[in-house]
């Protein structure tokens, strides 16, 4: 998918015609009212479509872990909320930290997780036409924003890396993922942030190069760890 938003996002520029060719597909017609027909579509199978919203997705204290909670007796229910909601992170990067860790108890999940679940949902009945913007009027400049949650996992004690990077003003790739190794500071987590970004980035450029945009000047990007960006910037402590 970051690669139809990175073409996305070059027509805008460009001013593009575009015109989708094969299978229907809910996000791809540049349709926000399409968009905003599968949110509306999911919250009223589950009958919370006139529930109470709630401005965040995800209380900011809690912390998930297979064991809190009564095991549900049919997590089918939990399976397909959670695929329904995977593909809808596709155009909505603002739940696309909480879908990720829920998925993580996919295989048995519990009150907890569903009583999490049944948040996100309230959540997205308050920001039903929140969507993707492509600017049309944005230079091709590319930038970089990351950041990781330092041993964030009960379980595991692994962190969480999470990156946003934009062509311009149009966000094209984002990602939230557990590290695959334990860190043991802060700034070792924020440096394994910076190296899984770079790599995003190295491949987007040789993208949009391949899409004749072929002089876009350094990347900027942002990090709030001062040892992470002196690591970066020494290669002696490399």
């Amino acid at each position: 998918m970051t690669t139809v938003r990175a073409l996305l996002a070059v027509a805008a520029m460009n001013e593009w015609f575009t015109s989708q060719m094969d299978v229907t597909n809910e996000f791809l017609h540049g349709d926000l009212e399409e968009e905003k027909k599968y949110t509306t579509d999911l919250l009223r199978e589950e009958g919370w479509l006139n529930v109470k919203p709630l401005k965040l997705p995800i209380d900011s204290h809690l912390k998930l872990s297979a064991d809190k909670g009564t095991p549900l007796p049919d997590p089918a229910r939990y399976q397909q909320l959670l695929g329904k909601l995977i593909y809808l992170k596709i155009t909505r990067p603002d739940i696309s930290f909480i879908v990720q860790l829920l998925s993580q108890f996919m295989h048995s999940p519990t009150s907890t997780h569903m009583q999490a679940v049944k948040r996100l949902l309230r959540y997205l009945a308050g920001t039903v036409s929140q969507g993707v913007l492509l600017d049309s009027t944005s230079a091709a400049e590319l930038a970089a924003y990351y950041d990781s949650d330092w041993a964030s996992c009960p379980t595991a004690r692994r962190s969480t890396t999470g990156y946003c990077i934009l062509l311009g003003k149009s966000p094209i790739s984002w990602k939230a993922k557990k590290q695959s190794l334990v860190a043991r500071s802060s700034a070792e987590a924020e440096y394994r942030a910076m190296a899984l970004t770079s790599c995003e980035v190295t491949w987007i450029k040789s993208l949009l190069k391949d899409m004749g945009i072929k002089y876009l000047g350094p990347v900027l990007m942002h990090c709030d760890n001062q040892a992470a960006l002196a690591i970066a910037a020494n290669p002696v402590l490399q």
